[in-house]
């Protein structure tokens, strides 16, 4: 009896690590759990975004950091689930569709490009952000993806359009009435990572938008534009180090929990 006490005991001492241990850590022989992680991605399709002159480099950087991340290239986190949006319309609170992870596994980087170009052809009216985040918090607690880590990209100049009398698009207003109440408390760990902004359009998102426990990162166009000078011409996408180390430290650096 002694003996199956011991066995017992120690078998629950074994569950209890198990269930306590910390997401990506390392088990016996080296092999690391990586926590399931949900990425959703806004588009903004907007006539103002093609305008600013950052679509095009946009649209194909997008078409890398998917693909980077579907293969889990140059340590790129793998997402379980990833969803791709608009954060624009023809029409204001235009109803979004998200296009699942399923779509883009198995293709191209040239395809993927090609499935963008075509998903989010630049002739909307209206950039809105707050439809967009309403329907990540509806798609996140349907699919049960409330415990884990959450990061929003936005792909976008960053401009709110105007619905209001008076108030031209970009006045201070608009971006106080960015929501991000939907996204607080979806996930013990979210961030929303935002690029291709205008250094002034980033510190209105520091200063102007309400937020308590999400962390946010502004990379600003001519940032963001340099992306193409780090590939190495003739390496395959797979050896491009460099490349994919920029992307890690630029775009998916990891953001402090406290606002700055």
């Amino acid at each position: 009896m002694k003996g199956l006490r011991s066995t017992a005991t120690a078998s629950i001492v074994v569950a209890a690590i198990l269930l306590l241990a910390p997401a990506g850590c390392m088990l016996q022989g080296g092999e690391k759990i990586k926590p399931h992680t949900t990425l959703f991605i806004g588009v903004d399709a907007s006539q103002s975004f093609k305008n600013s002159g950052y679509y095009d480099n946009a649209v194909t950087f997008l078409a890398h950091y998917i693909y980077g991340h579907l293969n889990g290239l140059g340590g790129l986190d793998k997402p379980t689930s990833m969803f791709i949006g608009s954060v624009g319309g023809r029409s204001l609170n235009e109803p979004k569709s998200f296009q699942p992870i399923h779509n883009f596994q198995g293709k191209s980087i040239a395809q993927i490009e090609a499935d963008l170009r075509k998903l989010f052809t630049p002739n909307d009216t209206y950039t809105e952000f707050n439809p967009f985040f309403q329907e990540v918090a509806r798609i996140t607690k349907e699919r049960n993806l409330v415990l884990a880590p959450i990061t929003l990209m936005l792909v976008t100049d960053g401009v709110p359009d105007s619905n209001m009398p008076g108030v031209k698009g970009g006045a201070q207003v608009l971006y106080e009435k960015i929501n991000l109440d939907p996204l607080e408390y979806l996930s013990r760990n979210i961030t929303l990572r935002i690029i291709y902004l205008s250094p002034k359009v980033a510190q209105n998102w520091r200063s102007y938008i309400p937020r308590k426990r999400i962390r946010m990162l502004a990379v600003d166009g001519e940032v963001m534009r340099g992306w193409k000078a780090q590939m190495r011409p003739g390496a395959s996408i797979e050896e491009q180090e460099r490349f994919w180390r920029w992307v890690r430290d630029i775009v998916d650096f990891r953001v402090r929990s406290i606002r700055l």
